[in-house]
C-alpha cells in the first residue's frame, strides 16, 4: 500500500505524506537501536542517511531492529524515555504499538483502514494510559472539565479508571461509577485515543463534557 501511493496525503497526520509516515518510522526504529547498543539516548541525533528507496531502508531498519531484539531478548538492559522501566522489553512494546498505529496512518491515506489485532490494541490502551498519560501533570494542570473526575475505558474483558486530579492523573482499580465511560471495539478505542479513528463506533455514557477533555489531555501526552 505505500509502494503504491507514497504521495498520498495523510488526513491523521497534517502536512505528511505516505512517504513522510515510512521515513518517520525508519528514523523511530533505528533510535531504538543505537538505543539499545549504546545504553543511552543518541546523540545527535537524527543521522545523515544516503538517499534510497524509502521502504528499502524501512525494510533493511526493521530486519536490523528485530535482529537486536531477538539477539538481546526483553529482560536485556536498554535506554528508554521511561524510567520505570529501562529494558529492551519496553521498546519492543512500544515498537509494535507505533507499528500499528503508523499502518492505520498509510491506510487511512488510501481510505482502506483495517482493524488492529484486538489483543495489541488493547495493549496499546494500556500502554497510553498508564504510561504516557498517568503521572504528575504540576507542570501543566489539567483542564476544569477533568479535575476531581474519573473516565472509565472499557474494550471486551479489560477496563481502566482513570482519575483526574488537580496535578496528577492515576490509572486506578475499578470498583467506583466513573464520571463518564467510553467502551467498545478495542481497535475503534485505541484508534480514538490516538487521534486515528472517530468517537461515533464507540459507546459513551456520563458527563458529555469530560469525555472531549478526556481526548485532549490524551493527546497532550501522546504527542
Amino acid at each position: 500500500m505505500a509502494r503504491e501511493g507514497p504521495a498520498a496525503a495523510v488526513p491523521s497526520c497534517p502536512d505528511w505524506t505516505v512517504r513522510d509516515v515510512v521515513e518517520h518510522v525508519t528514523f523511530v526504529y533505528l533510535h531504538k537501536i543505537e538505543c539499545m547498543r549504546q545504553q543511552a539516548r543518541p546523540d545527535p541525533w537524527p543521522p545523515e542517511l544516503p538517499e534510497r528507496d524509502p521502504l528499502e531502508a524501512f525494510t533493511e531498519a526493521y530486519e536490523a531492529m528485530r535482529t537486536e531484539f531477538l539477539t538481546r531478548g526483553p529482560a536485556a538492559p536498554s535506554y528508554t524515555w521511561y524510567a520505570p522501566d529501562q529494558t529492551v522489553g519496553f521498546w519492543f512494546r512500544r515498537m509494535a504499538q507505533e507499528t500499528a498505529i503508523h499502518r492505520v496512518d498509510v491506510e487511512l491515506a488510501a481510505d482502506q483502514v483495517t482493524p488492529i489485532d484486538a489483543e495489541l490494541a488493547a495493549d496499546g490502551v494500556d500502554e497510553a494510559l498508564r504510561v504516557m498519560l498517568a503521572g504528575d501533570w504540576s507542570d501543566e494542570p489539567l483542564s476544569k472539565p477533568l479535575a476531581g473526575k474519573t473516565v472509565e475505558l472499557a474494550a471486551n474483558e479489560r477496563s481502566w479508571l482513570v482519575a483526574f486530579e488537580e496535578t496528577s492523573i492515576a490509572v486506578l482499580p475499578g470498583g467506583r461509577t466513573p464520571d463518564a465511560q467510553v467502551s467498545g471495539d478495542p481497535s475503534d478505542l485505541v484508534r480514538w485515543i490516538w487521534g486515528r479513528g472517530p468517537l461515533e463506533p464507540l459507546t459513551v455514557q456520563g458527563d458529555e463534557e469530560v469525555v472531549p477533555a478526556f481526548r485532549d489531555q490524551v493527546k497532550l501526552a501522546t504527542g
